[in-house]
């Protein structure tokens, strides 16, 4: 259980993998923690189904206004446009280097290490991710494998990732087990 903890899920305004915010978001809700939505804008996101629009999700904090200090951990999920939009946000791509900097763990999922090439935090980790992210993550110095779920802890905090929502199930417990470390 992670009672007492309290989960960063960072999202862009529009464009974030709907069924990889809930999924991971319930699982941290049923392992006893407390999600938190940050994005770069107040008000609600919206999320997708693929290319369609899904549901609508109010934001709980505004990065740039809250820091890592104030979680145990962050989620980044996917949705090509979701990490595409956040790394072109130095206030977004800032508060994910915290986690890094204070040696809390990370889960992205999907597209979302796009904004971990942005922070400057995959060199030397392993991870995984959709497959077409592979070159950018290669190329930022990380070593890309192709498998389910992947848990990295060669580098100052634990590092979870997924390629895809068929990976979810994976994703939320290795997340979670990371969350309560």
């Amino acid at each position: 259980m992670i009672q007492g903890k309290t989960i960063a899920f960072l999202v862009a305004p529009e464009g974030v993998e709907q069924v990889e915010l809930t999924e991971p978001w319930q699982a941290v809700q049923q392992a006893g923690g407390t999600p938190r939505l940050v994005s770069v804008e107040r008000g609600e996101i919206q999320a997708f189904n693929h290319l369609d629009k899904a549901g609508t999700f109010p934001v709980d904090a505004v990065a740039g206004e809250v820091s890592a200090a104030e979680f145990d951990g962050l989620v980044l999920p996917g949705g090509v446009a979701n990490p595409d939009f956040l790394r072109m946000r130095p206030e977004a791509v800032r508060f994910v280097k915290e986690f890094f900097d204070a040696g809390k763990p990370v889960a992205a999922i999907c597209h979302a290490p796009w904004t971990l090439v942005e922070a400057g935090v995959v060199r030397g980790r392993t991870l995984t991710s959709w497959p077409s992210l592979q070159t950018d993550l290669r190329n930022a110095g990380a070593t890309w494998v192709d498998q389910e779920v992947m848990v990295c802890t060669g580098g100052p905090n634990t590092l979870v990732t997924s390629r895809k929502p068929d990976d979810l199930k994976a994703f939320c417990q290795a997340a979670v087990d990371a969350f309560r470390a």
